[in-house]
């Protein structure tokens, strides 16, 4: 299995007015091809820039990052990934085709091409039939599953998460949990997915990377040995429960780590 994203010793220092804030330490990580990979850790550690570093939103300070074999500028011109953010971030004047479309549209795509497309990944996330609505017509949840067609209309191999389910209730997010888990498994996408939830970290991921409090650093690296097939129900089971609570147990390393 060859690796999607791979860094060495990735550093981060932001230069602010009240001096330097470090953002990332020492980061070494790989992730597999197919992987789902969660980030989790206390608020300011570093998983949304880590995010934003893979996608060159932010400059690495130090050390190296490679994705897909290039730099992240090379990804990104090479449109080698989709990103959703923690908001959906439709434009209200735009129905939900056309804001899927809006990626396509500056590719310069065929209209045909562009039809195509959309209608695939509407049906990928139970959204046909909502072509023709706007953003205002649609619950929370479904806006954000929008988001989540545009970001897979690029087809690219590599879909980066920024706490996408973060504002939605509880129902609504197990749910959007279960079909992301299907959208996974039908796409055979490489996902990397920031969460602050340790059940929602579980239950997803292949492989869980526990952050810790600024500058970030990764504590543990937890494989899931859960099976593939995941019901909502098996975030009761033994196996689960013990996985939840290792990365508790990273979480609070972290912690007295940083003291």
């Amino acid at each position: 299995m060859k690796n999607v994203i791979t860094t060495e010793g990735l550093n981060l220092t932001f230069q602010t007015n009240d001096g330097p804030v470090h953002a990332l330490s020492d980061v070494n990580l790989e992730v597999g091809q197919g992987d789902f990979v969660s980030f989790i850790g206390p608020s300011g550690c570093g998983k949304t820039t880590f995010l934003r570093v893979i996608a060159d939103l932010e400059k690495p300070t130090g050390g190296s990052i490679s994705v897909n074999g290039m730099t992240p500028e090379q990804a990104r011109r090479e449109r080698a990934y989709g990103y959703v953010f923690q908001a959906a971030s439709l434009l209200p004047w735009r129905t939900i085709e056309k804001n899927v479309a809006l990626p396509l549209e500056i590719m310069g795509l065929s209209s045909t091409e562009q039809k195509e497309r959309t209608s695939r990944v509407l049906e990928l996330v139970d959204l046909a039939g909502f072509g023709k609505k706007y953003p205002w017509q649609l619950s929370g949840g479904m806006q954000q599953r929008a988001s989540i067609a545009r970001a897979l209309a690029f087809d690219a191999d590599l879909l980066l998460m920024d706490e996408p389910f973060g504002a939605l209730d509880e129902i609504v997010r197990d749910h959007l949990n279960e079909q992301l888990l299907k959208l996974w498994d039908r796409t055979n996408k490489t996902i990397c997915f920031v969460t602050h939830s340790i059940p929602e970290a579980v239950y997803l991921s292949t492989r869980i990377v526990v952050m810790s409090p600024r500058p970030g650093r990764v504590t543990d690296v937890i494989e899931s040995t859960l099976p593939k097939e995941r019901p909502l129900e098996i975030r009761e089971s033994k196996e689960f429960l013990e996985i939840a609570h290792r990365v508790r147990e990273g979480l609070r390393a972290g912690h007295s780590y940083d003291e």
